[in-house]
């Protein structure tokens, strides 16, 4: 493996010839050496370190993990190279896309010097039923399209600008959905690194925001948020510390609904919205070599009027907290275990119950990693869900579940996960034995009934 990666850095790095003539770093490379000029060219721009800061050892075999750190820091150099060692550089990133995601804010930094100005996108068409509720017939359709811009304005601060179409069901007739303000600024951020890429602070609108972080379930949320959020990140651990507001669906609000009525025979209504609920948040996650991770998080709320007693909706909702582990085992297989605790004394959103600190935990074991840069990769996965009335607190979720399958229910689902080609991917997610946890009422909103989900998602 070692000739094959040093051989291939070694042309792109030699559109440099500043480093023709450095010392040799390694007291094991003999200056007759046919791969002498290279190691040391690869060692002048910080390609390689060696052993000890004194050795090569050239005949021992390397780690992938050492390999993606070479291609790394390579990326960092592209500006320099030609279009065909640019595509070398590509496919060695394609080769080792697991471990280069694996080194993260490290690798992200590293591509954005390619460049000042960055664009991507996404594309997603999505099938939804449901039995006895409104996602069935064509309104089961929908799609979104999602367009980033990112600028490095210099070595420390980068900013980004996204804008989404929202989620645009088709109607009856099959056309699209017409709807006012529905393509809006999902993501305006500026993030500043201090100068160092362990420390990040991140000022803005970003897209998703999942409390417990992005390697959690996001059983709560995956909306816009707008937020003030400084992270430590190295190897071993991580801390996020930041404050923000909730954007449900970028400030649309979604129609107001009957609730039934609760314990003590008042009338309910809610409409599910968070937006202008704001929250302070605190994550501690450690990492382990093999890409496991464990984490616990702390949210604390407050409506935007400071009214915490509002019967519609966030109903003495003070504050939750939650842990998650994600344990890779062997190359192939994770499980995710994700447990999140509401301090809530009120009425459930979906159902109107009085409810008291609900609970939720939920599990998934996932064979197999679907990777969009690497095609006929694929992953199959089932999970189990269980979350008491009350432990969802409304608005979007980063879960596949809809809202009627979320909260006061135990459900299991399974689902599979194939990129037919490069940046395309199909999923297709099923529920089954699902089923109330609290039958005394049902609730508007709140749907047994099992739910079938399948999308394309597109990258480009």
């Amino acid at each position: 493996m070692k000739a094959k990666v040093l051989a291939a850095l070694a042309a792109t790095m030699a559109v440099s010839a500043t480093c023709a003539f450095a010392a040799n770093p390694f007291v094991d490379v003999p200056t007759d050496s046919w791969a002498y000029k290279s190691v040391v060219e690869l060692a002048d721009a910080g390609v390689i370190q060696g052993v000890d800061g004194e050795y090569f050892q050239g005949q021992r075999n390397i780690t992938r993990y050492e390999a993606a750190e070479m291609v790394a820091k390579a990326m960092a150099h592209m500006d320099k190279a030609s279009v065909e060692q640019r595509a070398l550089i590509n496919k060695l990133a394609d080769e080792y896309a697991d471990e280069l995601n694996n080194l993260g804010v490290r690798v992200s930094n590293l591509e954005n010097k390619v460049g000042n100005i960055k664009f991507t996108g996404d594309a997603r068409l999505r099938y939804r039923y449901q039995n006895d509720s409104s996602m069935k017939n064509d309104n089961s359709w929908d799609y979104r399209i999602r367009l980033r811009g990112q600028a490095k304005v210099n070595d420390r601060v980068t900013a980004t600008v996204g804008l989404s179409s929202d989620n645009q069901s088709f109607g009856s007739n099959g056309a699209a959905h017409d709807g006012e303000n529905d393509v809006y600024a999902d993501i305006i951020k500026v993030d500043y690194n201090f100068g160092s890429p362990n420390w990040n602070l991140s000022l803005g609108r970003t897209d998703a925001y999942f409390l417990g972080g992005p390697r959690s379930y996001g059983y709560q949320y995956g909306d816009v948020f707008d937020r003030a959020e400084l992270k430590y990140q190295n190897d071993s651990f991580a801390v996020t510390a930041g404050y923000g507001k909730f954007k449900e669906n970028g400030g649309q609000a979604i129609a107001e609904k009957a609730l039934g009525t609760n314990w003590a025979g008042q009338v309910l209504t809610g409409d599910g919205d968070l937006d202008g609920v704001k929250t302070g948040y605190g994550e501690i996650e450690g990492f382990f070599g093999n890409g496991s991770a464990v984490g616990a998080y702390y949210n604390q709320f407050s409506r935007a009027d400071g009214d915490q007693d509002d019967a519609n909706f966030y109903t003495d909702a003070d504050n939750l907290w939650g842990a998650y582990a994600s344990v890779n085992m062997g190359s192939k297989w994770n499980l995710l275990v994700n447990y999140e605790s509401v301090d809530k004394n009120g009425y459930s959103l979906t159902t109107g119950n009085k409810v008291s600190d609900p609970e939720m935990w939920v599990a998934r074991l996932m064979y197999g990693k679907a990777n969009m840069a690497q095609p006929k990769s694929w992953d199959i996965w089932v999970e189990y869900l269980d979350a008491e009335d009350g432990a969802w607190l409304g608005g979007s979720t980063g879960s596949w579940r809809n809202f009627g399958q979320i909260d006061n229910i135990e459900s299991w689902g399974v689902g599979i996960d194939y990129v037919f080609a490069k940046n395309a991917k199909f999923s297709i997610m099923q529920s089954f034995a699902s089923d109330y946890k609290d039958k005394s009422t049902t609730g508007e909103g709140q749907n047994d009934e099992e739910m079938t989900r399948a999308e394309f998602n597109f990258a480009f």
